[in-house]
């Protein structure tokens, strides 16, 4: 009978060993400062992907003469690079600050109303009991999960010449209280969506109705975290519900309001699809525009020029990212003196 050969007990082994230490061996190879950047690899490929590349394209686009002809499936011509011409034709358009004018605007009051009403609702939530808060909570959070396009239809809807209920409603107060409030008394068929401010208005609505259920749940979040001795000892104290929130509530939930701050911004500059809707898509008032939609209309509204709708976004990205820089040097400015 053949016999297998054996190694002795203190032998030396052809074939590496595989056990536990070796693994521990090349996991302790990798330092520990290396192992957070490397589970952000994954997360890091998909932000390239999706937004660094995209952003690259438009930033090439920006510079070229791009249109139909270069997207034909038979024989597309070249983009033609046409250097800062698109950005000098942004500049010196009548349209570039109107819609710039526009666009400011309406992120300076929609952002405003939505933080205010937000954080007001908040306070409210903090004030109810477990499930009246969870109650309030779900019904505002089910605003904030309707998709833009239906929020533009709801309230197109809603301020409808015609069948609208904003209009009904306001046909249901008394003359004298219409008129003096007012200035009118008949609101039948009154066209909310035909001009500029009217169309704004309507717009801020929409979007505040949409956006305040973040910053509710985000500023009961926040004050879920302060202890409620603080606000024992200022009852003791005698101090009033405005006098607390801005003794208290405020600076402790500073850095809550800076991230809610910043993300609106981002936001409300950014607003397309609701404007869009409302005001008719490429039919509306062109002193209705705000950056977005100039972008979308001259680049895909006949004849399209994408090199000068990448441009136009390029611009609103910049000056996006100095408001936000800006604001945001502020508060780390701020929290340093703290």
């Amino acid at each position: 009978m053949a016999q297998t050969p054996t190694i002795a007990r203190g032998g030396n082994s052809s074939a590496p060993a595989r056990g536990p230490r070796n693994r521990a061996a090349r996991t302790r190879r990798l330092s520990p400062r290396a192992i957070p950047y490397l589970l952000l690899v994954p997360c890091l490929l998909v932000i390239a992907a999706l937004l660094l590349y995209p952003l690259v394209q438009m930033l090439q686009m920006s510079f070229q003469e791009v249109g139909l002809r270069q997207f034909r499936a038979r024989n597309p011509l070249p983009a033609e690079f046409v250097g800062v011409d698109n950005f000098r034709q942004v500049l010196e358009s009548e349209l570039f600050w109107t819609s710039l004018r526009n666009t400011v605007l309406f992120a300076l009051v929609a952002v405003t109303m939505t933080l205010v009403f937000g954080t007001l609702v908040g306070l409210l939530m903090h004030k109810l009991g477990p499930k009246m808060s969870i109650f309030v909570v779900v019904g505002t959070m089910a605003a904030w999960a309707v998709p833009p396009t239906a929020q533009a239809i709801i309230w197109k809807w809603q301020f409808d010449a015609d069948a609208g209920i904003v209009n009904w409603a306001l046909n249901l107060l008394p003359d004298w209280l219409s008129q003096a409030v007012f200035g009118r008394a008949d609101w039948t068929g009154q066209p909310w969506l035909n001009d500029t401010l009217s169309i704004y208005f309507v717009l801020v609505v929409a979007v505040v109705w949409a956006s305040f259920p973040f910053i509710a749940v985000s500023v009961l979040a926040g004050l879920k975290s302060i202890p409620s001795e603080l606000y024992e000892a200022a009852r003791v104290d005698g101090a009033g519900a405005v006098r607390t929130f801005w003794k208290i509530t405020f600076p402790l939930l500073r850095p809550v309001f800076a991230v809610l701050v910043v993300l609106s911004m981002i936001w409300d500059f950014k607003v397309f699809t609701q404007l869009f809707l409302l005001a008719g898509g490429t039919n509306m008032p062109r002193d209705a525009f705000n950056l977005s939609v100039w972008s979308y209309v001259e680049a895909f509204n006949p004849p399209a020029d994408m090199g000068l709708g990448a441009a136009i976004a390029i611009v609103l990205t910049v000056i996006l990212l100095l408001i936000t820089s800006v604001y945001v040097r502020q508060i780390v400015k701020s929290e340093d003196v703290r």
